[in-house]
């Protein structure tokens, strides 16, 4: 029914707005320990740490930076995802609700067995 329609959307709308969000604050912490980690390494030079321990050190964090650079990207679909799905909920409370409020104007009493006729009459 529309009703069960507008909550799916609106449930899964929801949760991909929060999954998105959480991922991108997923990607910040990362990035956040990307950036300790470069440094880390930077005071590992200046203290005149041996070259390979600081290469090491430099690698990690490019590599941590690259985790929270893809994790940021996921985020940026996620929340394409979910303003999909907001357009989605949209279009179907845009094409439906006149069907929603012509039965509950109705005298029909069970909406599976409405004739295609009185939706199109209506």
């Amino acid at each position: 029914t529309y009703k069960a329609l507008v909550r799916t959307t609106e449930a899964k709308e929801t949760a991909l707005l929060r999954n998105a969000e959480s991922i991108q604050k997923a990607a910040d912490d990362i990035k956040a320990f990307a950036d300790d980690t470069a440094a880390d390494a930077e005071a590992l030079g200046a203290k005149s740490v041996d070259g390979d321990s600081v290469a090491e050190c430099q690698d990690l964090a490019k590599l941590i930076q690259g985790v929270s650079t893809s994790a940021s990207t996921y985020a940026a679909k996620a929340s394409d995802t979910a303003k999909a799905a907001r357009a989605a909920g949209d279009q179907a409370r845009t094409t439906h609700a006149g069907f929603q409020e012509a039965f509950e104007r109705s005298d029909v009493q069970d909406l599976e067995h409405v004739s295609r006729d009185w939706f199109e009459q209506e």
